[in-house]
């Protein structure tokens, strides 16, 4: 059944299950079954001997340790004990008090906010919660709306971490890229190298984070928001009194520890970053053969590894701290566990993508739909175009970016490396960013729910009025795809989507004015 129509049957349930569901192991794994199943012709020995060697690989590969795969879940693992570390310490509330004594204006106020969603990258459930309730005394003090703050939380969360390598994100992407190059025999590109080349093509995260500064600068608010922010600053009142109910506090696992400093919150992050940033230079220029460059550098670097290093230098020293601390604090095995606790979904899903990810490169799926679309005549140079649209729809129908990215990047690397090569990169980063633009536009996704409650907006209310401002930002991207699609020039692409961003911020800026 490889390279035929029923080597489409298990994406297809896949995605229908995903739709009917919105559970995305649930689906992936019944997807897996299906495509063992067909990849041994119903024997349900062989079946399920393929199965457990697809998971069984994820974890012992030629005879040895998966060294790679492990350090990445560790890495995971390790991320989710220093996001507990920095919620108990009071670092996170004691920053708040500081840049309070600070910013004197309301426009000064928006950007801090956009700048904190771009600092706290690491992870976007932590970046949700976090910069909400670091900026919310500031954007308070101010009269902007909650709902603002959601959309400058949200919109700085995970456009942010889907670009950055050194984030729960980065690893998890950089992981199925891994598995997806390892299958395919691409030897001459390395995961690392391929994500930093997809960043300029990532056009819905570029569109997405700009625009939250042109909505500062040029006060662009624009649907619903406007009613809000008009409201705010008429009464006072920063949540509309008629659809006051927000979501739990779900931050509240811990108490922050009263006698929190700054310290306790920026020098972890500063650790990973500086930590894992230089593990990656000393493993890439000690792999590096001959003339070591930046190129050969990165291309060469271990970076899960370099990932594991920062993220337990990092927890290490929140653990001094968490030490030096007074009583009352938080108990340590407690802090550990709940930290690990949450990044288990996303290990799961990763571990599911990677074995779903095996399993379609053996029916050979992306050969068949790359037959499907020569039939069809598509024209190759859409193919970016259309990942995104696909892409933005599964995300917005099931709310999981991740469960998209599991599903779609292995796909998208089939089709691409089978009818053109060079659409290899904009295709997979079309994918991503299509699953940011879904993820914001849904009711379901955790990131808008956890965007809410970290701002304490309503959450519809959050939903509705970030609408607008993501479609301007889809529009940009689906426009960047077709001209990188039928040009190749990602430089050009790049300048013209920006440009066109530009644009329409300014062109609503006049409209305001004049109509004020």
């Amino acid at each position: 059944m490889e390279g035929t129509f029923y080597s489409l049957i298990p994406a297809i349930v896949m995605l229908i299950l995903v739709l009917l569901t919105r559970k995305v192991i649930l689906s992936l794994g019944i997807g897996i079954i299906i495509g063992a199943l067909f990849i041994h012709d119903f024997n349900i020995l062989g079946s399920i001997q393929e199965i457990w060697k697809s998971f069984y690989e994820i974890f012992v590969l030629d005879g040895g340790l998966n060294v790679g795969n492990l350090l990445l879940l560790g890495f995971l693992l390790l991320l989710g004990m220093m996001i507990a570390f920095l919620q108990a310490s009071g670092g996170s509330r004691a920053f708040g008090k500081w840049m309070l004594t600070r910013v004197k204006t309301r426009k000064g106020a928006t950007l801090v906010s956009a700048l904190l969603g771009i600092i706290i990258f690491i992870d976007d459930y932590f970046n949700a919660l976090a910069v909400g309730q670091i900026a919310r005394p500031i954007t308070d003090q101010y009269k902007i709306s909650r709902v603002k703050l959601a959309y400058i939380v949200d919109s700085t969360s995970a456009p942010i971490t889907v670009i950055s390598p050194i984030s729960s994100w980065g690893a998890y992407i950089i992981g199925i890229l891994g598995g997806i190059f390892a299958a395919n025999g691409l030897t001459d590109m390395q995961p690392l190298q391929a994500f930093i080349q997809m960043i300029p093509l990532n056009y819905y995260a570029i569109a997405a984070t700009l625009l939250v500064f042109l909505v500062a600068f040029f006060k662009m608010d624009i649907g619903p928001m406007r009613t809000h922010e008009e409201r705010a600053i008429r009464t006072g009142e920063l949540i509309d009194p008629k659809n006051n109910k927000i979501a739990g506090d779900l931050s509240g696992v811990f108490e922050p520890h009263p006698e929190g400093k700054v310290r306790h919150l920026i020098l972890p992050i500063l650790v990973l970053i500086i930590v894992t940033v230089l593990a990656m230079f000393l493993t890439g220029i000690n792999n590096s053969e001959g003339n070591v460059n930046i190129f050969s550098i990165f291309a060469n670097t271990d970076v899960n590894l370099s990932l594991f290093v920062g993220g337990l230098a990092a927890v290490l020293i929140s653990l001094v701290f968490h030490i030096n601390q007074n009583t009352p604090k938080a108990s340590l095995g407690k802090l550990l566990i709940e930290g690990m606790k949450t990044m288990l979904p996303a290990i799961y899903i990763l571990i599911f993508a990677w074995m779903i990810g095996s399993i379609i490169g053996t029916l050979q799926t992306g050969e068949y739909l790359a037959h499907i679309f020569d039939n069809l005549q598509v024209n190759v140079a859409l193919l970016p175009f259309l990942f995104f649209i696909i892409a933005g729809f599964m995300a917005l129908a099931t709310g999981s970016s991740w469960g998209t990215f599991g599903i779609m990047l292995p796909i998208a690397a089939e089709v691409a490396l089978v009818t053109d090569t060079s659409t290899l990169l904009p295709s997979l980063a079309a994918v991503l960013a299509g699953a940011v633009f879904g993820d914001h536009c849904t009711p379901i996704s955790d990131t808008t729910i956890l965007s809410a409650t970290g701002s304490g907006a309503n959450h519809i209310d959050h939903v509705l009025t970030q609408l607008p401002y993501a479609i301007i930002a889809a529009v940009v991207a689906m426009v960047g795809y077709l001209i990188v699609g039928f040009t190749n020039q990602v430089f050009l692409s790049f300048i013209l989507t920006v440009g066109l961003l530009i644009v329409i911020g300014l062109g609503i800026n006049y409209f305001h004015k004049k109509n004020a």
